[in-house]
Formats: structure tokens, sequence, C-alpha cells
């Protein structure tokens, strides 16, 4: 039998590592893009020193050879799968000691076995024990908020706020990074402004009520709110992003006129010319967008995030020689992830077709985030130059460290296919994978859409409703199982249901829009269809959003304006298949 002093060992190093480890969490299940990529939209923000580890307070109460014998016991019951002893031996030891350490211990171990009211009662004696602790605060919210209705979790917040009234500020912002999880979105505004009631002066109180509001798509409340922070704080850039987002849901106009009237006041607000330029560039006001470009340049010559913004910002109006050198500039002064800036060195070049300079680029990137995405593109580049078989062969040999990396060569290998017009190899290449790992949502995807190029709409069908079976809340699967039909003329009351249900888990996503205003236009609604891909449009101007959006102007009666549409994007994709195929049957 074990000893007291081996016992106490194993105590001890235990509670050290209660101590230092991180809570773990499951991980978000990731989803598929629809009909187009989006490219990334760069937030810099400023460095942050971190702090000291704090300790945690300890209670005065002995750790006695019985509690330590407990300790042991638990843990050992923990580490052999045994949550049926181990969550209720922590849970009384966590009572007993009030120790922050044994109470984190004890959180975790029934968290992790799905016991509920034990981790809740666990995180309450946490909390209680280390009442400065973040994170003790932010599992107990997240178990209250996962397990509870808002209404329900509202009087302890409430509690938890008014107990530090001089921090309520930093409690409401931790607080809205949470709520905005929850699937009761009414709710969740509703418990806001209740919470918010008694702090009118607390900027982050107002804008926590604002974003719970947005999220009910409350707008006209989610505006007021963010106006009412910005009174009481108006050099906050925050507010002002979170301001000009909700004027664009209006008007794109609206929101960058917001931001040129904010800039006037706060030139100094940097994150906020960002993404007025941002948005100057979705609007094409591409003269206007360079000149936000050389203000934040001058300002902040030797700040990575900012060269590496204005040169993602530069890539989007095409101003490749400009790219390049802030591509390069931010390696020079050490972004602080320098493959991503090999990685957009590669695609810049791409771009410009200047493909052995892209090999060059990709082929520099080593094992990390970015590799599998850099051997993806090496092979695409391979496949432009006409060596498919080399570019499949070159993704066939990389060697995937875990299931995810699998998935993604198998999907760039389909890519390749499906751009060489190989489709039903592609089709039947996600078809072996799926046999290999079945239900993985990605393959599921990607398989649906290789399905409707050979016409296999049973398999597109089945995929995407195993898909949504899988992920209720993957608004992709929706819109493409929805558009789908639409766009066969097929079920039309279900393919709006199915878009209808896409649009409420992603209300601000284009082609979603765009799937609305397609199936309006087939079900003769040319009003409402127009009002929906005119939206879109604007807030990503996309060839097929474009063709889509000229063929219901010219079924209006509205000719001229298709024909500009068409005109101009056309300049810009004079390749699109479904924006040629659109012009040639109005415009022969």
């Amino acid at each position: 039998m074990m000893n007291f002093r081996t016992a106490a060992a194993m105590a001890c190093a235990m509670l050290a590592a209660c101590a230092q480890q991180p809570m773990q969490r499951p991980a978000a299940g990731e989803t598929p893009p629809v009909r187009a990529e989006t490219q990334p939209q760069p937030q810099p923000k400023a460095e942050v020193a971190k702090p000291a580890p704090r300790k945690p307070p300890l209670p005065s109460q002995e750790l006695t050879e019985q509690i330590l014998f407990k300790l042991m016991l638990a843990e050992v019951a923990a580490q052999r799968g045994q949550p049926n002893v181990a969550v209720p031996a922590y849970l009384d030891l966590a009572r007993e000691t009030k120790d922050p350490r044994i109470a984190r211990r004890a959180t975790e171990v029934a968290w992790s076995a799905r016991f509920v009211s034990a981790a809740l009662e666990a995180a309450d004696i946490w909390l209680q024990a280390d009442p400065e602790s973040t994170q003790a605060r932010e599992i107990m919210l997240v178990l209250l908020l996962n397990q509870t209705q808002p209404a329900e979790a509202q009087p302890r917040i409430e509690k938890w706020i008014a107990a530090d009234p001089a921090n309520a500020g930093h409690s409401f912002l931790q607080l809205s990074s949470l709520v905005g999880r929850h699937k009761d979105k009414v709710a969740v505004a509703r418990m806001m402004q209740a919470l918010a009631q008694p702090y009118p002066e607390v900027p982050e109180a107002r804008l926590g009520v604002a974003q719970a509001a947005w999220n009910a798509n409350e707008q006209e409340l989610a505006l007021d709110e963010a106006r009412a922070a910005l009174k009481l704080r108006p050099d906050w850039e925050l507010a002002a992003l979170f301001q000009a987002q909700v004027l664009q849901r209006r008007s794109n106009d609206e929101a960058v006129q917001y931001l040129a009237g904010y800039l006037k006041a706060h030139p100094q607000a940097m994150d906020v010319r960002l993404n007025y330029a941002r948005l100057l560039v979705n609007q094409r006001k591409f003269d206007e967008a360079r000149k936000q470009f050389e203000v934040l340049l001058r300002e902040h010559p030797e700040n990575a995030d900012v060269t590496m913004a204005v040169a993602l910002l530069a890539m989007q109006t095409k101003d490749y020689d400009a790219a390049e050198i802030q591509l390069k500039h931010a390696l020079e002064i050490d972004y602080k992830d320098p493959d991503v800036v090999r990685f957009y060195l590669g695609q810049l070049n791409e771009e410009r077709k200047h493909f052995d300079e892209a090999l060059k680029w990709y082929g520099a990137i080593g094992q990390g985030e970015q590799y599998i995405n850099a051997q993806a593109r090496y092979a695409g580049v391979l496949a432009k130059q006409g060596h498919l078989a080399d570019a499949r062969r070159h993704l066939q040999q990389v060697s995937p460290q875990n299931n995810q990396q699998r998935v993604q060569l198998t999907q760039a290998e389909a890519q390749l296919l499906r751009e060489a017009n190989e489709y039903q190899q592609a089709f039947d290449l996600l078809g072996q994978a799926l046999e290999k790992l079945p239900g993985t949502p990605d393959l599921l995807y990607d398989q649906a859409m290789a399905a409707e190029k050979v016409n296999r709409i049973d398999v597109l069908e089945s995929n995407l409703r195993q898909l949504i079976k899988i992920q209720p809340n993957n608004a992709h699967a929706y819109n493409a199982l929805g558009y789908t039909l639409a766009d066969r003329n097929e079920r039309l009351p279900e393919a709006r249901t199915l878009i209808g249900t896409a649009l409420e888990l992603a209300p601000d996503d284009p082609f979603i829009m765009d799937s609305m205003g397609w199936v309006l236009y087939r079900q003769g609604q040319y009003k409402e269809g127009i009002d929906y891909l005119q939206r879109a449009f604007s807030l990503r101007p996309d060839p097929e959003i474009a063709a889509h959006l000229g063929e219901l102007l010219w079924a209006d009666g509205q000719r001229e304006e298709a024909r500009k549409i068409w005109a101009e994007m056309l300049k810009d994709h004079p390749q699109n298949e479904v924006l040629q195929k659109t012009v040639k049957r109005f415009v022969p």
C-alpha cells in the first residue's frame, strides 16, 4: 500500500498542476465555405503585457493526512475514468477544505463527466474561495448559461456584478463575450437590459446591451445603446466600430459616412481607420482607400500589424506591387507569424502569374498552422502550370499529422480535380475518403457540392441532411441545400424555408442573402429578391451575386442597370463561368 509520504507528494503535485494548467473546453466545429472564399479580415490589436501568474488565496486549514489521502483517492478515480467515485469525492473535499485549487479540480472533473449540478456547486465554491479569479467567474457563467435560461442565471450574475462595482465595466465585457453563444438571443437581450439598468453610466454595460440587441435582431435598440456607450466614452474605438457594423446592415454608405466623421474627431483611432479603409475597398473607392493606407503607414511605420493589414487591403485593390512591398516589410520588422506573410507572398505572386516565385514562397513555409494550406496552394500552382498529375502526387506525398490534415489534403486534391473539370473523379475521391472517415462534416459538404456536378442530387441532399443533423447550426448546409433546390426550380417553398433558416443563423452572410434573392426570383417576387441581392452585392461584390442581381433587374425591366452591373464585373472577372453564361443568355 502507498505510504502517506508518497500520497502527500502525489497530492501536492496534483495541486500544483491544478494551479497552473488551464481548464480545457471542447473546440467549436468549423463550417465549410459556400461558393466563395472570403479573404481574412485583419484586426490589429495593441500588444498587452501579460501579468505575472497570480497565486490564489489559500485557506488557513491544514492539509491533514486524511484530506491528502482522500485527495489521492479522488484523483486516482478520475485518472481511471470512474467519475461516479471521483466527482462526489472531489466535491466533498472542496466543501470541506474551501481550497480554490481543489474546487477548481472538482469543477474540471465534474464538467468533463457532465455532472452539471456538481460542476456548478464546485465552481461556486471555487469563486467564493478566490473571488478575484477571472477563470472561476467565466467557468461559472458558462455553466449557468449553458444549462439554464438567462432569466434563471440573472440573479446570480446580478450579485457578482454588484459585489465588485468598481470593476462593473470589466464584468460586462466578460459577460458579453459569453452570452453571445446562447441560443435564446431574445432572452439574453432582456437579461442584459435588466443587468445594465443599475449601471446607466457604465459604457461597457450599454455596449453589452447593444451587442445583445444586435444578436436578437433588434437593430434600433442596438444603435441607441451603442450611441449611449459612445456618449459616455467618446474615444472608445470598440463602440465606434460596433456602431458602424450596425449601420452597415442598413447601408454601406451610412457606415462609411459615420466612420469618416468619427475619424475627424478622433484622427488617432487606428482600428477605426483600418475598418474605414476596408469599407472603402469594398465600395471600390480605391483612391480614397489608398489615402487611408498612407495615413496609417505614416503614423505607424514600424507597427507590423498595421503593415500587414495595409498589405492585405492593397491585395484586395489588386495593387500587388504595393502589397509586396508591405509584406516584405512585415517580414523585416518581425511580424509575429512570418509563415502567414510568406503565404500571402505566395498568393500574391500566384495572382500575378509569377508561378515560380509563388512556388518559392509556398515552399518556404514549414510545419505549423499554414503548412497544409501552403501545400494545397503549391499543388494548385503546379496544376495551373499544366502538371495535374504532379500536383496530385505532391499532395499524396505530404504526411498528415492527424485526421483534420488528412481531410484538408483530400479536399485540396478534390478541388484540383474540379478545377480540371474532372467532376466524377472528385466525387469518387471524396466518397472514398468518407468511407474511411464517415460522418466527417467537411467531406460530407464537399462531396455534396461535387454530387451536384455529376447530377447525383440524391447524394447531395442525403449528405447535406446528414450534415444538418450533425451540425444543426451549420448555416452553410441549409443554404447549400436550399440554393440547389431553388437553382433547379424545384420544391421552392421548402427551398425558401431552408434558406430562411440559414439566414436566421447567419443574417449578415452575403451569399445566403444571394440565395434568398434567388429563391424569391424563382417564386416571381422580383422586388423582394432585388432588395436581398442589392444588399448582398453591397457587402460582397462577387461575380455570381452580380449575375443573379443582373438577371433579376433584367426580369424587372431594369435592363440598362443589369447591363451596367454585368459589364463592370466582367472587367474584373472575365473568366467567371456563371457570369459569362448569364450574360450570354441575355446579351448575345
